[in-house]
């Protein structure tokens, strides 16, 4: 019978997969070797997930001890590597997979904070932190400002998804239901914003632009 570890089981690896494209597909663009796609690869898919289980206390970490993370993450690699002609026509294709990834994440992410005892809040945030702890990871190591600081609704979109699912727990949904309403929430919301440009409020000037438009500050000083 199929329960709700084999449905989380199957989204975790599915979110892995596509997360782990997006960090292929980065690792190309920044022209590095085939090692270097495979780690980037990696790291894109599992670090939200381990961040996930060091936190929540479930050590060793999923990623670290099923040799299927690690198996899905090299052939996400190597289809990039070896087709990423076919994954560039994808309009967006780093995008696209980020999103899906962060929509997986962001469900299992909740639904396993809920299955370790944690409170509603925490396991929203904790749902949140396994979706874009990969992602910033990826962007850290190809020198880049995390998307999670800079794009739209990143985030947001995350906890949204998070969000579904606990509060599917707490009215007793199915898990399914929860899990998929919660990551199409997720994935719209993210795809919405990114076609509309929807993003949290930035400071405009930075502070040499602050302090050319008051220069009094440096007379009063």
């Amino acid at each position: 019978m199929f329960t709700i570890d084999d449905l989380m089981l199957v989204l975790d690896l599915v979110g892995t997969f596509v997360f782990a494209i997006s960090g292929a597909v980065a690792a190309v663009n920044r022209r590095l070797d085939v090692f270097g796609i495979l780690v980037l690869s990696f790291v894109a898919g599992n670090f939200g997930g381990i961040t996930r289980d060091v936190l929540i206390g479930a050590v060793p970490p999923a990623a670290l001890t099923d040799e299927r993370y690690l198996l899905v993450s090299i052939l996400a690699g190597l289809i990039t590597f070896f087709w990423y002609a076919g994954i560039d026509r994808l309009r967006s294709p780093v995008l696209l997979f980020d999103a899906v990834g962060l929509s997986l994440f962001a469900v299992t992410g909740a639904q396993k904070a809920i299955a370790f005892g944690l409170n509603p809040v925490m396991a929203a945030l904790l749902g949140m932190l396994t979706g874009i702890g990969g992602g910033m990871t990826r962007d850290i190591l190809v020198a880049e400002i995390p998307q999670v600081l800079r794009s739209d609704l990143y985030a947001v979109a995350a906890l949204a998804g998070a969000s579904v699912v606990v509060i599917g727990d707490r009215l007793d949904f199915s898990y399914s239901v929860s899990a998929l309403t919660g990551a199409a929430l997720c994935f719209g919301l993210r795809l919405i914003a990114i076609r509309y440009g929807w993003r949290l409020p930035v400071a405009h000037l930075s502070a040499q632009q602050r302090a050319e438009a008051d220069p009094s500050d440096d007379e009063g000083a």
